[in-house]
């Protein structure tokens, strides 16, 4: 097989979508993870690494959006090879850790631009010009290693950290980045292929031609509370179940589990997607997340807590791959990746929010019962502008 015809293979595609955010979706839930040994053993308050999260989001949104502006411009190959051996660097020295600025500049700038480079909009671009017509599944697929990546680390960390210390945990994570890069670069499209030529060439709005719609704004408030939910939990979630008394152990692994009710939902969600939209799919998710918010405010049982994490993790990453077909639906594939990463950018932004918002309510009252009402509440709006948004083929037919 000729090397120009390896590059591009679909099957390799995918697999490098996949490999990409299997190492940095699972790196990136470490933090939850080891957020009680890091604050127990440095002295630090919660809302100190909370606020590493925050800046972490805002920073990984911002590097999401330049991300998915270059993936439209320059080289697949160093945007995300680039954004890995960022991610690696800035994780790894997080092994060396003392103050409370430490984490807000290696994992809150460092690690968050490498993040942002190697994330969902350019490997979103990169499959969706390989796969134009089926890029709800197809996105699904290699954004599912997002979840198995979550399932594997955290369930292989969650066992590490009765061996190891934390130090040791984000010192190999580090290392894991920097190694895939070799093997990861060959699998990227050097060459475009002809689909991936005429995407290009197609038609489609900009940004600014886009906001002018009401699409747009119920699209990006759909996903500022999307966010808002998502890393709320992932941050979280770890040290409330070891608050309501689940063992260190089980409630790392229930993170862990997690990644793979996740796996299970972006699978279904991006292939539902392909029959009847990505509405649906997004409204079906906010309902689950509204029933199991409600149940752990009425209950806080560790089998509760079981319930709301498997479900919660179905409905993770379901949005993830329909980012995608809604931009493309919605607005064309010219600007795919400065829409998309757009749109992800303002995910994380109020990403960091919840993140932060959740230990700042946690500090302040011993409690997160404030912050699960805010959540409910935030997540009932998504459902309602949800189901207000039009079908996108309608859209761009009436707009071509």
């Amino acid at each position: 097989m000729s090397r120009k015809s390896l590059v591009a293979n679909p099957a390799l595609v995918l697999a490098a979508g996949f490999l990409v955010l299997f190492i940095a979706g699972g790196a990136r839930f470490a933090v939850g993870l080891t957020l009680r040994p890091i604050v127990g053993d440095l002295g630090w308050d919660r809302s100190d690494i909370g606020l590493a999260v925050a800046v972490f989001q805002l920073v990984s949104a911002g590097a999401t959006f330049v991300a998915g502006r270059l993936a439209d411009r320059i080289s697949l190959r160093l945007v995300l090879g680039g954004g890995l051996v960022v991610c690696g660097i800035g994780i790894g020295l997080m092994s060396f850790m003392v103050e409370p600025w430490h984490a807000l500049l290696l994992y809150g700038v460092i690690y968050a631009l490498g993040n942002g480079a190697a994330s969902m909009s350019p490997v979103g671009v990169m499959v969706t010009r390989v796969f134009p017509t089926r890029a709800g599944i197809a996105n699904a697929v290699a954004m599912s290693g997002m979840s198995v990546g979550q399932l594997v680390t955290i369930a292989v960390l969650a066992a590490a950290l009765t061996m190891m210390s934390w130090q040791s945990i984000y010192l190999w994570l580090g290392l894991a980045h920097v190694v895939l890069v070799p093997f990861l670069l060959p699998m990227i499209p050097r060459i475009e292929p002809a689909q991936q030529q005429a995407v290009r060439r197609a038609e489609g709005h900009s940004i600014i031609e886009a906001a002018r719609g009401r699409q747009f704004w119920l699209l990006i408030v759909i996903y500022a509370i999307c966010g808002f939910d998502d890393f709320f939990v992932t941050t979280h979630v770890v040290a409330f179940a070891q608050d309501r008394g689940v063992d260190a152990f089980l409630a790392g692994n229930m993170l862990a589990v997690m990644g793979l009710t996740g796996l299970i939902g972006v699978v279904a969600g991006g292939a539902f997607s392909d029959k009847v939209g990505p509405v649906w799919p997004t409204a079906l998710a906010f309902a689950a997340r509204i029933v199991v918010f409600a149940l752990v405010m009425v209950d806080q049982s560790p089998v509760s807590i079981a319930i709301f994490a498997l479900v919660f993790g179905a409905t993770f990453l379901v949005t993830a791959p329909l980012t995608i077909v809604f931009v493309a639906e919605s607005f064309g594939m010219r600007h795919l990746g400065a829409l998309t990463g757009f749109i992800t950018m303002v995910h994380q932004v109020f990403g960091g929010l919840g993140a932060y918002l959740g230990a700042a309510l946690f500090d302040s009252t011993q409690s997160y019962d404030i912050a699960f009402l805010v959540m409910l509440a935030a997540t009932v709006v998504a459902l309602v502008l949800t189901l207000m948004l039009r079908r996108p083929r309608a859209d761009i037919a009436a707009n071509a």
